[in-house]
């Protein structure tokens, strides 16, 4: 047990180190530039990508950015992160300018409208926000008069321009036209010369330049930083720490499942062959590799961890005290289950309503990727088992040799034959087997009809391998 404790000491330090690595490898840059930051949003908008988001106006903080780029590259996500984004953004004391290279949909476009300021790559499109499910298809009403009132208040908090006419009148005209934001939800909504078609708006960069969602086409940062006025500046880049790009690697569904197999497989091997130990090593290892990634992600909490371990507690309980199979151990298959497949889902999105479709299919993605790899993992532990039986390779674990009668080794009955025809009560439920006290004496037993219940009265009529055959005594 010792060597597993370390094990996962190592893995906490190894953690810790990194994340220290990290912040000394900020480095104080000259005074009079201006400090531009930039940061990736290039993937879909999830859990991974609002940390990282975290981690990038963190980091931007300590380096004292006076200017935050994003360059966005994303068809969107889930719409409860991209919520917390957008919030992020629109709190920034820092000026945020979004630099769209080639798509801003649906959550993509909420961040970027969030932006102080939008620029677009030639090519680049942004809009298409309506709330759709994990197939694609448009949710309904209420879910789109959510979200289109979340990308109109986007809109609105960039304020209003005072505008001069050519008759010297001075009027009041929205940065960004809010009824616009809603367009990119809702095609139903008409603005002449913009939405008049019953199609839900998608800008290209042009349109958007022409529409007030760009303040310029540009190349690159550098045309952009022009463009926006910034000279005399420094850029800084977030970098993925080998940490992050650890955690990535270990979220990803294939390395859940193989880390869910051999977590269920190693429990298998060690309850069937108590004492080996590397079994339960590599289950503990591959818990820890699987946990701790979802725990700093933000999805597994305290408690479902806990009713993980539960579960497994109950299941062993089960096993070596409790004789049979009840409800210990269904309710620590239940409860395992449970810890794997909710350790996988962000909790917030059980908070609100608008959001109980999209639980509703992530908690069934969840639950697929754990059955499936459970249910693998049963029948490649069985197929290893059967292996380990005839394989050289497993002759260590698997006791091989034979007592032959030529060597002297001679049977001998361990038992008396009297327990035959003797009366006892069942100390445990038998369903079938259990145990049993005769004469002060305690058995391991079999009930040969029916189940008997603790306490009943029992008969011995048999005894092989060490066990007695009984019945209920009347």
């Amino acid at each position: 047990m010792k060597k597993y404790i370390l094990i996962i000491l190592g893995l906490i330090i190894l953690s810790k180190s990194s994340i220290i690595a990290q912040n000394d490898s900020i480095q104080v840059v000259d005074s009079t530039k201006s400090i531009v930051f930039v940061f990736d949003i290039d993937k879909n908008i999830e859990p991974a990508m609002w940390r990282q988001t975290q981690k990038s106006f963190e980091e931007a903080t300590k380096v004292n950015a006076d200017y935050i780029i994003m360059n966005v590259n994303t068809y969107g996500g889930m719409v409860n992160m991209a919520d917390s984004i957008r919030t992020k953004i629109l709190n920034s004391k820092v000026p945020v300018y979004a630099y769209i290279t080639n798509n801003a949909a649906s959550a993509g476009a909420l961040i970027s409208i969030a932006a102080d300021k939008i620029y677009m790559k030639n090519g680049a499109k942004i809009g298409s926000a309506s709330v759709v499910d994990q197939t694609g298809k448009i949710m309904p009403e209420k879910y789109q008069s959510y979200m289109r009132s979340t990308m109109r208040a986007t809109a609105e908090a960039h304020g209003k321009d005072t505008i001069i006419t050519e008759k010297g009148d001075t009027i009041l005209k929205w940065k960004r036209d809010p009824m616009i934001a809603e367009a990119m939800v809702d095609p139903r909504i008409y603005i002449e010369g913009v939405s008049d078609t019953g199609q839900i708006v998608a800008f290209t960069a042009n349109e958007a330049l022409e529409n007030g969602y760009c303040e310029a086409i540009v190349g690159d940062i550098k045309e952009l930083l022009e463009s926006a006025q910034i000279d005399n500046y420094v850029i800084k880049k977030y970098e993925p720490t080998k940490l992050e790009g650890l955690i990535g690697f270990l979220v990803s569904p294939a390395i859940q499942g193989i880390l869910i197999m051999i977590i269920v497989g190693g429990i298998y091997f060690e309850l069937q062959s108590p004492g080996i130990g590397f079994p339960l090593g590599a289950a503990v290892i591959a818990a820890v590799l699987y946990f701790s990634p979802l725990y700093l992600e933000g999805l597994a909490e305290n408690w479902e961890m806990v009713i993980f371990i539960l579960g497994i507690i109950l299941i062993a309980l089960e096993v070596f005290v409790i004789p049979g199979f009840g409800i210990a151990g269904i309710g620590g298959i239940i409860l395992v289950l449970a810890g794997l497949v909710l350790s996988m889902i962000d909790n917030i999105i059980f908070d609100f309503e608008f959001h109980s479709t999209e639980a509703l299919a992530i908690v069934l993605r969840s639950l697929a990727i754990v059955s499936a790899s459970i249910f693998l993992s049963f029948i490649l532990s069985l197929y290893l088992s059967k292996k380990a039986l005839t394989s050289n390779a497993f002759s260590w674990i698997v006791l091989s040799s034979s007592q032959q009668k030529e060597d002297g080794f001679v049977g001998v009955e361990t038992k008396p034959k009297e327990l035959i025809g003797k009366t006892g009560v069942a100390s445990t439920d038998l369903r079938p087997s259990g145990k049993v006290d005769i004469d002060d004496e305690y058995y391991d037993a079999k009930s040969e009809i029916g189940y008997i219940n603790k306490g009943e009265k029992i008969k011995v009529i048999d005894y092989r391998t060490g066990q007695v055959y009984v019945v209920k005594s009347e």
